[in-house]
């Protein structure tokens, strides 16, 4: 393995710069899941997940590099251990918070292989993702001004370019919750899944186009679609666990969803899983994958090892 995708999805090349691998009404939320996807009875009380990540880099040459892997400060109030970025050799970090509000770190890799990791227990409430499906659209002239930013287009995200095509898929669907998961449930059966036509560059347009690729294109080219409708939205990128589908699980992995602004505040949509899941546990936000970069190097590298685990505790053992 030579690389990892801007959201933590795994791609091949030898070297990579930029890394990662709702009318107003009380909010529905779903406890319960009938969907043939989840098969699991949610319990009322607090779930424990184990989580963290494991990179091996080979680096010729000392590096800069730049660190987005801390859970959301959204999330702090939730660890029941830190997720303090561990470093092998030990290297001096720098944090800052970027423009968007996420916890990021600096460093200067050492020549060889280095190990970045953090293993930690997050506290969650076992329920499914919120649905509240009488959130309607805000009109662009009432959007608050954090949220202008999510109507452009970006680097990954060319909302322009579908600006046509948005409104003759999607402009006679129910403005609000109803648009949007038309437009989930429209990407979610244009891409196909696959890991292995993975490509770090591949745009929203791109994905379109040809109808494959990784939870980030399900997220980018829904983006886009929503950005091109004038509702603002955000890519998101974090841990999500199996608990409640099916077996096999797939290889551990960093997930991608993204956040549609409707009736007055931010609402979660997941068109890559189209299905609420259980275990969401929110790392960073930003326009696109290029904003929230698990690892960006700034020099040649091969990444020689990568893992990501988001494990339930069982209760004997919490």
């Amino acid at each position: 393995m030579g690389g990892h995708g801007a959201d933590g999805e795994p791609v091949r090349p030898d070297r990579l710069r930029g890394v990662c691998c709702i009318a107003r009404q009380a909010p529905l939320l779903v406890n319960a899941c009938t969907s043939p996807k989840l098969r699991y009875k949610v319990s009322e009380s607090i779930v424990k997940f184990r989580v963290g990540y494991e990179f091996a880099y080979r680096f010729p040459n000392p590096t800069p590099c730049l660190l987005t892997l801390n859970i959301h400060h959204s999330r702090v109030g939730d660890l029941g251990s830190p997720d303090h970025i561990i470093i092998s050799p030990s290297t001096l970090q720098t944090a800052y918070r970027d423009g968007f509000g996420n916890w990021c770190s600096r460093m200067v890799a050492p020549a060889g292989t280095v190990r970045i990791t953090t293993e930690a227990v997050v506290r969650d409430g076992g329920q499914l993702d919120t649905v509240t499906p009488g959130a309607g659209q805000v009109p662009v002239e009432h959007l608050p001004f954090d949220a202008l930013d999510f109507l452009r287009p970006s680097r990954f995200c060319e909302s322009d370019k579908l600006l046509d095509m948005s409104w003759e898929l999607f402009g006679k669907a129910r403005p609000g919750w109803g648009r949007v998961q038309a437009i989930c449930d429209f990407v979610h059966d244009r891409i196909s899944f696959s890991y292995e036509n993975a490509r770090p560059t591949r745009t929203a347009a791109e994905a379109y186009q040809e109808g494959i690729g990784v939870c980030r294109d399900y997220a980018h080219l829904a983006v886009a679609f929503c950005r091109a409708l004038n509702i603002p939205a955000r890519y998101c990128t974090g841990y999500l666990s199996d608990v409640g589908t099916q077996r096999p699980y797939p290889p551990g992995d960093f997930a991608a969803w993204f956040e549609a602004y409707l009736d007055g505040s931010w609402h979660m949509f997941d068109p890559r899983n189209n299905t609420p899941r259980i275990g969401r546990v929110l790392i960073a936000r930003g326009r696109d994958a290029a904003d929230v970069a698990m690892v960006t190097t700034f020099g040649p590298n091969t990444l020689e090892a990568f893992r990501v685990w988001t494990d339930e505790i069982p209760d004997a053992a919490s």
